[in-house]
């Protein structure tokens, strides 16, 4: 197994100690000296590397796990693996929808996007440069989102996303063939992991997560595992909550 570090929230360069990532483990880590021009331009300059990475990884026989500040960076897993030749659907555990558009947003806020992206919204944005398939809607399972806007709301309505609640979650949801598992941490109820960026009260427990994310590893079928750490940089972790839960994810 492989970790590949991309230490951004967006095009924002994080501090590599923010992500407390267990040893033991060969890491890669993905910077880059992004250029100027708007935020699409600088993802796909950040992104294609990251994809580069986990083909490689993929091509050699590894997993690769792919750790960042936010859920974007899925965009470079998931074209990563399409270059290696695996047609690989996706199980989305998300406090939110992340499946805004431009046109939807109140917020401006990109990252509340990739899962939209994902499966083919407006693929001249950034799909086009990381030469990044659109993933058909019933082969994305989007796990909790508790927190909708209501255009997300209304999206995921009549579009043909799978939905489950993450202690719903069994073999049977899971999409057919290879899978990236994707977990943006703020799945994980906010008084459990403190100092996150977007929290949502009312989720499940930290161990209620680790247990669906198992459920999913222990199918054989992933491919490829992202992580978004999603909480505020700079802040301690006195108690080692991050620390712990990388490592119960990462190593099982």
């Amino acid at each position: 197994m492989t970790i590949i570090l991309v230490p951004y929230h967006l095009d924002e360069r994080l501090p590599d100690h923010d992500f407390p990532l267990p040893p033991g483990h060969t890491v890669r880590t993905v910077t880059e000296q992004l250029p100027d021009g708007d935020v699409w331009a600088r993802l796909g300059h950040l992104y294609e590397p990251v994809a580069w990475q986990v083909a490689h990884c993929v091509q050699t026989g590894d997993t690769p796990v792919v750790v960042s500040g936010d859920c974007t960076a899925a965009l470079g897993t998931m074209a990563g693996l399409q270059q290696a030749g695996v047609d690989a659907g996706i199980v989305w555990f998300d406090a939110h929808g992340d499946v805004q558009t431009l046109e939807t947003t109140a917020s401006g806020y990109v990252g509340g996007m990739p899962l939209r992206i994902l499966v083919g919204y407006r693929p001249e944005l950034i799909s086009d440069r990381l030469g990044l398939r659109p993933l058909a809607e019933d082969r994305a399972l989007l796990v909790d989102a508790r927190d909708l806007d209501q255009p997300e709301a209304d999206y995921l309505a009549t579009a043909a996303v799978r939905r489950c609640g993450v202690a719903d979650l069994d073999a049977a949801l899971l999409p057919p063939g290879p899978l990236v598992l994707h977990l943006d941490l703020d799945v994980i109820d906010a008084a459990e992991l403190p100092d996150l960026r977007f929290p949502v009260p009312g989720g499940p427990t930290a161990d209620g997560v680790l247990a669906a994310a198992r459920r999913v590893l222990e199918t054989g079928r992933v491919a490829a595992m992202d992580i978004a750490c999603t909480w505020y940089p700079g802040r301690p972790d006195p108690d080692g909550v991050r620390a712990r839960l990388l490592a119960a994810l990462i190593d099982g």
